[in-house]
Formats: C-alpha cells, sequence, structure tokens
C-alpha cells in the first residue's frame, strides 16, 4: 500500500516521539512535527497524550504560537475557558493577523451562548484565512445554534463554493432546506451543484431523498440510479432505492437492492428487517420469518426487528409463539415500552388477564400515556375484580385527558357498581356533557348499570 510523503513523515514522527516516551529518552522535535502528533491524538480522542505532546513540545519551542493555539484548543475543550481566553489575548498581541486566533475565540464565546459576537469574529477570520470554506462552516454552525436556518444555509453554500468536496457542509445544506421544508428549492440547489459536479453520488442521493418526500417515486428512483452509476459501492443508495421500491409495491426489485448491501458490506439489520418486510408482503413466510430472525441475532436491541417477529405471529393468530419472542424482547430490555404493550395485547388475547394489566400499568410507568393503555387496563382491572384500582387508573387518565368522555362513563358505571351513587352521578352527568352518543360505552360495559331507571331517567334529561 502506497503512501505520500507527507503521510509517511507523520507516522515516522508519532512512531519516533511514542518510542521516546517508552525509554524516557527525551530527541528534538521540531514544531511542526510536534503539530502532527498533537494533531494525530487530538483527531483520535486522546487528549492526555495530546497535552503530553504540547507541554514537551513548548518546552522545545516555548515561543511556537501553533502549539500555544493547540493548548487553547484543548483548554476550550475541556471548558477551561477564562485561561484560554488569557492566552489568545497574549497569542493576539503577536500575531494580531493570525484567523486561527479569531476562530479560537469564537469557539470560546460559542461555547457561553454568544453565538452572535462569535459569529463577528469568525467574519473577521475570514480576512486572513486561506481555508475560507472552513470558516463559511463554522458560521453556518453558529447561525444553526441560533435557529436560524436561512443564513446557516447561505453559509453552508459558500463553504461548498469554496471547497464542492466538503460533503458534511452539503448535508446540512439539505438539512436546512428539509427544516424549512423546501423541497422544490433543495432539488434546485442539488441540480445546480450537480451541473458542476455531475458524478458526485451524495448529490444525486439527496435528489431522490427529496423526491422521495415529495412522494414522487420514479424520480427518486431516478436519482438514485444516477447515484450508483456515479458510485457502484454507495450502500445508501441501494437501501433508498429499495424503499422506493417498495413503496411502488415492487418487492422482488426491492430484496435484490438490499442483497446488494449485503453483498458490499456486512450484513446491517436494517436490510435484513427489509428483505423480511417484502416476503412477507410477497407470501413467503418462511423467509420472511427467517429474515426477521437474521435481524434480531444481527442486533439484538434493535426493537423493530423483535417487533417484526412478534406482529407476523399476532397476525397468524400464533399468540404463544408471538408472547414467547415478546419475552425474549424484554429480557433484553425491559424498558421498552414498545414491547410491554404487545405483550399486554397478547396476554389479554390468551386470557392470562393478569399478565396483561402488568403490561398495560408498566407501559404507562414507562411514559406510554396514550388513552387506549389507559382504558385498556382499567377494562381488565375491573374484569378481574380489582375495580378500585381500575377507578384509580382512570383518575390518573383524567390529568391526561380531562375531557374525555369515554373515562367518564367507565368512572360511572365503576361507581355505580361500588354502590357509590353520587359519585355515579356526578361521572354520568360529566360525560353526558361531554358526549351524548358515547353513552354506549356504558350500555356495552356496564350493561345492568345501564338498565337502572336511575340512570336511564337522567340519561333521557340530555335528549
Amino acid at each position: 500500500m502506497r503512501f505520500n510523503h507527507e503521510e509517511e513523515e507523520n507516522n515516522f514522527s508519532i512512531t519516533r516521539y511514542e518510542s521516546m516516551l517508552r525509554s524516557n529518552d527525551v530527541k528534538f522535535f521540531d514544531s511542526d512535527e510536534f503539530e502532527s502528533i498533537i494533531h494525530h491524538y487530538l483527531e483520535n480522542g486522546k487528549i492526555a497524550k495530546a497535552k503530553k505532546a504540547i507541554s514537551l513540545g513548548l518546552s522545545q519551542h516555548p515561543s511556537s504560537v501553533n502549539l500555544k493555539l493547540l493548548e487553547v484548543e484543548v483548554l476550550v475543550f475541556e471548558n477551561r475557558l477564562d485561561k484560554a481566553d488569557n492566552l489568545l489575548a497574549q497569542l493576539y498581541a503577536i500575531e494580531p493577523e493570525n484567523e486561527e486566533i479569531y476562530i479560537q475565540k469564537a469557539n470560546i464565546l460559542s461555547k457561553q451562548n454568544n453565538h452572535t459576537r462569535a459569529i463577528e469574529l469568525l467574519m473577521m477570520a475570514l480576512s486572513y484565512t486561506n481555508d475560507a470554506a472552513d470558516v463559511y462552516s463554522l458560521i453556518g454552525m453558529e447561525y444553526l445554534f441560533m435557529d436560524d436556518f436561512e443564513n446557516a444555509k447561505i453559509n453552508f453554500m459558500k463553504c461548498l463554493e469554496a471547497d464542492d468536496q466538503d460533503y458534511s457542509a452539503l448535508y446540512n445544506v439539505i438539512y436546512c432546506f428539509d427544516f424549512l421544508e423546501q423541497h422544490e428549492e433543495a432539488i434546485e440547489y442539488l441540480n445546480m451543484f450537480l451541473n458542476k459536479n455531475p458524478y458526485c453520488e451524495v448529490a444525486w442521493h439527496q435528489v431522490g431523498k427529496q423526491y422521495f418526500d415529495l412522494e414522487e417515486y420514479e424520480k427518486a428512483l431516478a436519482a438514485y440510479d444516477f447515484a450508483i452509476i456515479s458510485d457502484e459501492h454507495f450502500i445508501g443508495a441501494y437501501l433508498e432505492k429499495g424503499k422506493v421500491l417498495e413503496k411502488l409495491k415492487r418487492h422482488n426489485e426491492a430484496i435484490e437492492n438490499y442483497r446488494i448491501t449485503l453483498e458490499l458490506d456486512d450484513p446491517t439489520s436494517f436490510a435484513l428487517l427489509r428483505i423480511g418486510k417484502c416476503y412477507e408482503k410477497l407470501g413467503v413466510d418462511d423467509l420472511a420469518i427467517q429474515h426477521y430472525s437474521k435481524t434480531v441475532h444481527e442486533d439484538p436491541l434493535l426493537d423493530k426487528g423483535w417487533i417484526a417477529i412478534t406482529d407476523f405471529y399476532m397476525r397468524k393468530r400464533d399468540y404463544q409463539k408471538a408472547l414467547y419472542y415478546t419475552n425474549k424482547a424484554i429480557n433484553i430490555d425491559s424498558e421498552n415500552v414498545l414491547y410491554w404493550k404487545r405483550y399486554a395485547k397478547i396476554n389479554n388475547r390468551l386470557a392470562f388477564f393478569e399478565e396483561a394489566e402488568r403490561g398495560y400499568r408498566k407501559a404507562i410507568e414507562l411514559g406510554n400515556y396514550e388513552l387506549e393503555t389507559w382504558l385498556n387496563r382499567s377494562d381488565i382491572l375491573r374484569f378481574i375484580g380489582e375495580s378500585n384500582a381500575a377507578v384509580q387508573n382512570l383518575h390518573q387518565a383524567i390529568e391526561f385527558y380531562p375531557d374525555n368522555a369515554e373515562i367518564q362513563y367507565r368512572l360511572a358505571g365503576l361507581h355505580y357498581e361500588l354502590q357509590d351513587y353520587q359519585k355515579g352521578e356526578y361521572h354520568i352527568r360529566k360525560a353526558l356533557d361531554l358526549d351524548y352518543e358515547y353513552h354506549i360505552v356504558l350500555e356495552e360495559l356496564f350493561e345492568k348499570i345501564f338498565n337502572l331507571s336511575l340512570v336511564k331517567n337522567i340519561i333521557s334529561e340530555y335528549k
């Protein structure tokens, strides 16, 4: 494998430096070598080693502004902003036209949420820098912090004008378009970009995503094809093309594209899951469940995989198998509310009512405050003879749904069953005020209560 000369020099410097540390034999490195060594450690997240290299570098080159700027970078990273600010003031007195001083000062101001002033300093840095693209990108990020997507977009565009290979800036431009819901404008911009860079697979990929959002699936398909022509190993384009083909109900072709991704790289749980979904749509159940099983084997923490298996068996009304896989999922992630909702529904279907109630209770504890969850738990609690607990459950539901008639009718029925007629009347009147037509709930769930003459008399008042 061939390396360019600069990479060879950097690797040699790092190897020589680490050899020095092991032997405790201090050797001389020029300031450029120290810079490359420190950058290497910073890029790899080895902050302690970077600080050690900065210290040694400054001991050998105490007047190096660039090494001191790297020290500032570490101080900012560690949130030691006052010390970083003082050092920058000293460096400014030495090199007032060094753009990195303005960039680091802007970084400090950004951390202090003074984004407007940070942008002003970055604009000053533009006057001195040879890398305008990087500065425009930083300005764009500051505008993003301020939720000013229009100005962020403009600066990321300027970044791309200076460096059309900066794909992170391209993604940020499209992010701004998406946030502003400017899909047509995004397509227009991407087409302009592609006129200059016709084989940019990332741009074609983004065009496809815009057309997908606009539900123009044939155009999306064409864009993904161009992305693949530009780079036949572009996994993202095959995955997105597969999604479009699913929308067009061309499931066999979708499977082909998902399979290509499995050949290009290690299997992904997403591709395996989508292949399973396609086979299920085609009615090939054995291959569907085979791929769902591969999905959870590949990524046991992917809830969509376990849910796909569970829902598959629920649709087949094979509730025992559905429960088996739901229990497996819960054993892996007992805090996933989607698993507990299915656990409750399946146990309810199997007439395991106490377990079903446990499932709904756990779902509520984990923050699932959907009306259906409260109502189902209430009905089960009543069925297993826990009427007081059902009442308490519904009162908790009222905090989230204060004007819901279904809750009020249930509370009315429960209070009448508990022979608390005053509360029963209060809740039935409140329910009737909210929605008269919904008194069918009382008739279906509390038939004996509904047929009481005192209840019928109250209902008749609201006709």
